[in-house]
């Protein structure tokens, strides 16, 4: 089970708006830039992030009905600011990874113990700017 959602809904209003300047910047963190379904606005979410060659992994701490996991997968992608970048990522891909494989083992270890096991996988569809 992924973190409760009270706490994704006080994160969005209070832990979020602490978290998006550093997240921009630092290794592992990113912050996804998505529009909303059905307000239309854009929305900032600062994630976990892990990136491999021309793919990047979010791990969906409070799971994979978030609002904005939702929004990038009806969007078909998103920008990550990441360390200073901004990636544009397609092609959204949910996946369900008991073993966690896809991250690294000291990650493995830390997602474990909150029992997360979604993920979502996009693709950098071009370079990156500043």
């Amino acid at each position: 089970m992924p973190l409760p959602r009270w706490l994704a809904r006080f994160n969005g209003h209070v832990t979020n708006r602490l978290l998006d300047p550093m997240a921009r910047l630092l290794p592992g963190w990113g912050v996804v830039v998505h529009i909303g379904r059905k307000t239309h606005c854009q929305y900032r979410t600062p994630v976990l992030i892990f990136r491999d060659g021309d793919r990047v992994i979010v791990s969906l701490t409070y799971g994979r009905e978030s609002d904005w996991v939702r929004n990038v997968l009806a969007q078909g992608g998103c920008q990550l600011e990441t360390q200073g970048r901004t990636l544009q990522l397609s092609r959204p891909n949910l996946f369900h990874d008991e073993g966690r494989g896809a991250v690294p083992a000291l990650n493995r270890l830390a997602l474990s113990v909150f029992n997360v096991s979604d993920f979502l996988e996009l693709t950098i569809s071009s370079m990156p700017s500043t």
